[in-house]
């Protein structure tokens, strides 16, 4: 499930991002419904809301860094739990999306563009939903381990 979903948010984004390479220049807008959502061609050489622009190169190093960490700690799971791997498949495909733009474009391409925030793309709606979904199930399993704690100490 991992590596299928991981597979379909990278090839899905890949293919989104070069209609719109293929389609807009940079800063071009087309909007989908007036005012609301726009398809805006932008060329982000930084992080979420422009931060740290042009420094690819510690995007690509904290990306690799953030991959690996997944992969090691995804293999070194002691059980099967769909909604880990659900959260990990969305923030590995993410993080590989945004990755490929970065080391073949030197900037990530984004184009969803809702006009009351910072224009973005496929891979950062999975890293951000995979990441919150990861936070809730390491809360969850955090919770659990507490309370099978507090039942043996009684």
């Amino acid at each position: 499930m991992v590596y299928l979903l991981l597979i379909l948010i990278v090839v899905f984004d890949q293919l989104f991002k070069y209609l719109v390479i293929s389609n807009f220049n940079p800063g071009e807008s087309l909007p989908v419904i007036n005012n609301v959502f726009h398809l805006t061609y932008v060329q982000n050489t930084g992080a979420a809301f422009g931060v740290l622009r042009d420094r690819s190169d510690l995007f690509i190093l904290i990306t690799l860094i953030v991959i690996i960490g997944l992969f090691y700690y995804f293999r070194r799971m002691k059980y099967n739990d769909s909604w880990f791997k659900l959260a990990s498949g969305l923030v590995l495909g993410g993080a590989i999306g945004n990755l490929i733009d970065r080391i073949r474009l030197g900037y990530v391409v984004d184009y969803l563009d809702f006009r009351i925030w910072p224009v973005f793309n496929l891979a950062d709606s999975a890293v951000v939903v995979g990441t919150i979904l990861l936070v809730i199930y390491l809360w969850k399993a955090g919770a659990e381990e507490r309370d099978k704690e507090y039942e043996i100490g009684e």
